[in-house]
């Protein structure tokens, strides 16, 4: 989930981008320029593009040699801990938001989507996350 709020944020709160051929082999990537737990990003490559958290815990990746970048991240916890909670709310609202019906009856059973004011069943998660996000959206990403 959050590769999607930064995504949707436009803003990876990158601190460097190193462009160069990079190898991972055993499913493993050495980024001699990252810190453990530190978040990154990669982009040109096949099977491996996308965010990731770099140390020993990091998910196996795919082996394979790629001509691209990897973005050194600095994402501030506070946006890591609202993705956590963005993806409670889609665990609990998401089925029910994406329903294309807003009112449906039939038999003698009825029912209507409530519009509340947390947002949990109108306009996802981006709507209902909006004033959270805000302080960190970019205009464009780079």
């Amino acid at each position: 989930m959050l590769e999607q709020v930064l995504t949707e944020l436009r803003n990876w709160f990158q601190v460097g981008i190193y462009p160069d051929e990079y190898t991972i082999s055993g499913g493993e990537i050495d980024l001699p320029f990252l810190k453990e737990g530190q978040y990154f990003r990669i982009l040109g490559s096949v099977f491996n593009d996308g965010l990731h958290q770099y140390g020993p815990g990091m998910e196996a990746l795919i082996d394979e040699t790629f001509l691209g970048s990897v973005w050194a991240l600095s994402v501030p916890p506070a946006v890591v801990e609202l993705a956590h909670e963005v993806d409670g709310w889609q665990k609990k609202y998401g089925e029910t938001v994406t329903n294309p019906y807003a009112s449906e009856s039939f038999g003698g059973y009825s029912y209507s989507k409530a519009y509340g004011a947390d947002g949990s069943t109108s306009g996802g998660w981006q709507t209902a996350f909006r004033a959270r996000l805000n302080p960190y959206r970019k205009l464009r990403e780079i």
